[in-house]
């Protein structure tokens, strides 16, 4: 290992495809990844200028679409210009990068989306006390606390992964940058760096389920005791499409991370990437909007209002 040259670049594999296949792939891409950016910036925008949507919840859900658009930013676009390409290569301070933001982006998904099931509980079970409990310093506290935890948690073992040395093959057989096929690469021993990453992943997984089972059982239990039918329907509505984001985003990594050894293999892991890192962003941002009436009405006011404008500006 030590006569061998040092890999400075890496080789992504990805789809092992025909080239028809590939143009085919990248404009699949590029569409889900437009709808993507237009449902996330939509949600940004309407919940910045109409004045009805200034509670805490749009102040997280504002928050959560900037998250969702930097997340897919990390890998998607290498992801385009490399089905474009016959090399398909990524650099080594590249590939790191992608990787710690990949994995720091991922990690605050999950306690971000656990810190707005919180305000949904404060929501449903103390509405009375909401504005004072959720007023604007927490909802900042709690902001900065999802990201700073998912620094602290991530950031040890990437700065151990960069300092890897990768004397052998160059080629990962992966879409992006990813942990496992990268340490299968490297001439050193990553014992380490594994079970610090599984700590990492164990912690964040586990804490966040946590503050989610115990949030949605509150929550269900106070709607419970909502004499009736309607008020019990208008709050699971506050919360019904958290909820079913929650579910898809835990459901997707567990089907990806925690399978048995004999169903796992590389092109299942390349398609549970792909779905992980584009499939479930695609939905959330028309879930949050398309099933709720107060953020449908409010894209309503805000396109009137701007064709108002409009008009009134041409006529001038």
């Amino acid at each position: 290992m030590e006569n061998q040259t040092e890999a400075k670049e890496f080789i992504l594999l990805g789809f092992a495809v025909k080239r028809w296949l590939e143009i085919l792939l990248f404009l699949g891409i590029l569409i889900t990844y437009f709808f993507i950016l237009v449902g996330n910036i939509v949600i940004i925008f309407i919940t910045l200028v109409d004045t009805h949507l200034k509670m805490p919840m749009y102040f997280f859900l504002r928050n959560y679409a900037l998250l969702e658009i930097s997340f897919t930013l990390v890998v998607i676009p290498k992801m385009l210009s490399n089905l474009l390409t016959e090399r398909k290569t990524i650099s080594l301070p590249g590939c790191f990068s992608q990787i710690f933001f990949f994995f720091f982006l991922g990690t605050n998904v999950f306690f971000y989306l656990s810190i707005m099931s919180f305000d949904r509980y404060v929501a449903v079970c103390n509405p009375l006390r909401y504005a004072t409990i959720m007023n604007a310093r927490v909802c900042f506290q709690l902001l900065m606390g999802s990201w700073g935890v998912s620094f602290l948690l991530v950031l040890p073992p990437s700065v151990m992964t960069a300092m890897l040395k990768f004397c052998g093959p160059n080629i990962i057989n992966h879409l992006f940058c990813d942990t496992t096929p990268l340490f299968q690469l490297s001439c050193q021993d990553t014992q380490l760096i594994e079970l610090m990453t599984l700590f990492a992943a164990v912690f964040t997984l586990l804490s966040t389920l946590a503050i989610n089972i115990a949030s949605y059982l509150r929550i269900i239990g106070t709607i419970l005791r909502i004499p009736s039918a309607a008020g019990r329907k208008n709050a699971f509505s506050t919360c019904s499409a958290h909820l079913i984001v929650v579910s898809v985003l835990y459901g997707s990594c567990i089907g990806r991370y925690i399978r048995p050894p004999e169903n796992r293999g590389e092109e299942i892991d390349k398609v549970l990437a792909l779905l992980y890192a584009l499939g479930i962003q695609v939905f959330t941002p028309f879930i949050y909007t398309l099933r709720n009436k107060q953020d449908k009405q409010a894209l309503r006011n805000v396109v009137k209002r701007e064709s108002i404008e409009v008009h009134i500006l041409k006529g001038a």
